[in-house]
């Protein structure tokens, strides 16, 4: 496990401190200007991934976990290296970042430390030549205390890589991230709900064109027609606008 940090940190470590809360501010920065636009949650995690790969210098591999009802996956990586050993974590359902996530604590080890506590992801890990991770829990906007996405997981080959000071800037960086990954999720939703009422309005646009079809071929109604397209949905099991738009190629196909 690294080093416990000193009640008075020396020179050095205020210079790291120093340099890292440069870089921390710096990319929130490019953060706060980058999500003035719309974009989705995926991408705004990557970014952040990548920003946690610059801010802490011992880090040479970022993944992002959210924990899902059903699964656990990895929304964004910097390294295909991240995504395995998180994957060897989900299949045995247990590893530092599954904790991380779980506990809502940060959890930092040393590979080896914890074999029997973690046997798969130690293994992995050893094999990947991963030395230390650190996981901590990623909490967005919601109710109560704040709602549970996952866990932001940093991996190093060094063994001594991550101190408390660490553990502090990635608080930071996931606190100050929050309002970010919120804007995202809710232009996520709001994307969905748009390309739901547009698809809606092609289907009623489809669908009107078959009535107006079925009115002038059978001389009826325009709820006659209607009618009919119901019918022959249910007897096919087909959705509504599918009959309309299967109708309306028929006819193209025929003349």
């Amino acid at each position: 496990m690294a080093g416990k940090v000193e009640e008075f940190p020396g020179a050095s470590s205020v210079i790291k401190v120093g340099a890292a809360l440069d870089a921390v501010t710096g990319s929130l920065d490019e953060l706060r200007s980058a999500t003035r636009v719309a974009e989705p949650l995926e991408t705004v995690l990557g970014r952040l991934a990548e920003t946690a790969l610059e801010v802490l210098p011992e880090a040479d591999a970022v993944s992002v976990t959210s924990l899902e009802e059903d699964r656990s996956r990895t929304i964004a990586a910097t390294d295909e290296a991240a995504v395995r050993l998180d994957e060897q974590q989900y299949a045995a359902d247990r590893g530092p970042c599954l904790d991380a996530a779980r506990t809502q604590e940060p959890v930092r080890t040393v590979v080896g430390e914890h074999t029997d506590l973690w046997p798969e992801f130690s293994a992995a890990a050893e094999n990947a030549g991963i030395r230390a991770s650190l996981s901590v829990p990623v909490l967005v906007d919601g109710a109560g205390q704040g709602e549970l996405l996952g866990s932001f997981n940093i991996y190093s080959y060094r063994a001594e890589a991550f101190d408390p000071i660490d553990e502090k800037l990635m608080r930071l960086l996931t606190t100050a991230a929050s309002a970010a990954i919120s804007n995202a999720r809710r232009w996520q939703a709001t994307a969905e709900t748009v390309t739901q009422l547009e698809n809606a309005l092609v289907s009623r646009a489809e669908i009107d064109q078959a009535k107006g079809v079925l009115m002038a071929i059978h001389r009826i109604t325009a709820d006659e027609a209607f009618h009919q397209l119901v019918e022959k949905s249910q007897a096919t099991n087909t959705k509504l606008a599918d009959v309309a738009r299967n109708l309306m190629t028929s006819l193209h196909t025929d003349r």
